[in-house]
């Protein structure tokens, strides 16, 4: 049978990182594995990189404070040897501003009274501390005094109705101060005659929600079994202006810090994936929601199993770039991300970034390391070093299933303002390997402003596409791009990929 050359165009994939479904059952726009590539809404673009904002520091940065301060705005880094940094300025560090402290992993909270702005901090062990803007305190200093309650039990903080609340550490009990207050008398408000499975408190926020009546602020408990106790109201010592909501069950959280506010909602970090706290209620009021780590549930289910101990889970929203990260510590030194773009939906994951915690800061995502404090996505490399990039995206039949085809040549469609090191191949009929061969690319050459002659020099737009062929062998039924870069200093979009093959019979 002669053959019949035909050429085909196959979208970079935007659909993202899909562990959930079949290889064999994936949309052409899907991605098996989809490495520093992050899916956009219309092209997929190698993630930028970071650099080290902060150094010096001699332990794991475990803790990462973001003061607001109104005018003033501070940066401070908790390490695990006991140590707190001022960290705003970047550089390296010169003396901790505290130093003596147990551990590295606080909980923090800001607070804004008739008295400044303020920013609390506990840890489970040592007594809260507590910072004004221009200095630290402890609590029980004679100043700042706590009564009725032991803060160096408290493991958790937060503010809800104007109020500050602790959890007290390995119990069901929580405890709150008074109102617009960063001291005084605590008081108690145990929860053991609520939460029917047992267990102790792990995190608490509020949960903004329009149950029909219009919006209002609700205050969501999670403890250790996956109960969710959910309160509303103002004052917690009366039953005219507080009262229960609901109790519902999603299963055990997972790491210290599991919730997070993104978009109205409440995020948990459970055994089950990320989950809006809004798809708990079962109710007309409210529309369900399904997990948004849906699409790549198997990569999250074996993450859990195997990292579900391992200090660093915790999630961070980055609206400037769309981009909702979950921290995934594999290891401490070597944590990965999972990342999803909070437009699509779509998801990818990041490695390079070896992240104990997360914050944001003057909008700008910056995290702990080894000894330092990164500040992401605000270069083209890994403080100097090379962005590696894999793609392996979905199987496609070419609208011909059952026609055997050999694959001849494959064109990746890219738009960069560089010479990427590029390599690229076809994977057969759901056998994924690295067989990629290199492609040739010409350098993005322009002019240079203010060095060019005007009317001579040819000044660049910005990105360019380049587009080189590259042989490709294979025969099979189905096909999938792959795709590999290792880039520096340069910006490189996928946007497609051109393909030819001959087909033949059925067999």
């Amino acid at each position: 049978m002669r053959a019949n050359a035909k050429s085909t165009s196959v979208p970079a994939p935007v659909g993202g990182w899909n562990a959930r479904d079949s290889i064999a059952d994936m949309s052409a726009i899907d991605a098996a594995a989809l490495t520093n590539w992050f899916p956009g809404t219309t092209d997929v673009m190698v993630r930028k990189g970071y650099s080290q904002h902060s150094t010096g520091m001699n332990s794991q940065v475990e803790t990462l404070l973001a003061y607001a301060g109104g005018a003033t705005d501070k940066l401070f880094s908790f390490t695990a040897d006991g140590k707190i940094y001022d960290v705003t300025s970047g550089g390296a560090v010169g003396a901790a501003s505290v130093s003596g402290l147990s551990n590295g992993r606080w909980e923090t909270q800001n607070i804004s009274t008739s008295g400044g702005n303020f920013a609390l901090c506990v840890n489970g062990t040592d007594k809260l501390r507590g910072y004004s803007g221009t200095a630290w305190w402890t609590d029980g200093d004679g100043t700042h005094d706590i009564t009725g309650f032991d803060t160096a039990t408290a493991s958790n903080i937060t503010l809800f109705k104007n109020r500050i609340w602790f959890i007290q550490k390995n119990t069901l009990t929580a405890w709150y101060l008074p109102t617009s207050s960063i001291a005084g008398a605590a008081a108690q408000f145990p929860l053991q005659s609520i939460a029917r499975l047992g267990g102790y408190l792990i995190d608490f926020a509020t949960w903004t929600i329009d149950a029909g009546y219009g919006v209002d602020d609700f205050f969501a408990f999670v403890t250790s079994k996956g109960e969710v106790i959910v309160y509303k109201g103002t004052d917690p010592a009366s039953v005219n202006t507080w009262g229960l909501v609901g109790v519902w069950i999603l299963g055990a959280p997972v790491g210290k810090r599991c919730l997070m506010k993104y978009e109205g909602d409440l995020l948990l970090i459970g055994q089950d994936g990320l989950s809006p706290m809004s798809g708990a209620l079962q109710s007309s009021r409210v529309n369900p929601r399904v997990q948004l780590t849906d699409k790549i549930q198997k990569a999250v289910s074996d993450a859990v199993t195997n990292y579900g101990s391992t200090f660093g889970w915790e999630t961070l929203y980055f609206p400037k770039q769309n981009m909702l990260i979950l921290n995934v510590p594999v290891s401490i030194g070597a944590q990965e991300q999972y990342v999803m773009n909070t437009i699509t939906k779509n998801w990818c994951r990041f490695t390079g970034w070896n992240a104990n915690t997360w914050c944001l800061f003057q909008d700008i995502p910056y995290f702990g390391g080894n000894g330092f404090v990164g500040k992401a996505w605000n270069t083209f490399g890994d403080n100097g070093s090379n962005i590696s990039a894999t793609a392996s995206q979905a199987f496609s039949y070419f609208k011909s299933p059952g026609i055997i085809k050999r694959f001849t040549l494959i064109r990746p469609i890219l738009n960069t303002d560089g010479s990427p090191g590029i390599s690229a191949n076809l994977n057969i009929d759901f056998q994924i390997n690295t067989n990629s061969s290199p492609i040739s690319t010409t350098p993005v050459t322009s002019a240079t402003w203010d060095t060019s002659v005007w009317d001579t020099g040819v000044f660049s737009s910005g990105l360019q596409i380049t587009k080189y062929w590259q042989g490709a062998s294979g025969v099979g039924y189905s096909a999938a791009p792959q795709v590999v870069t290792v880039t520096n200093g340069i910006e490189l979009h996928w946007v497609s990929t051109d393909i030819v093959f001959e087909t033949g019979g059925i067999l």
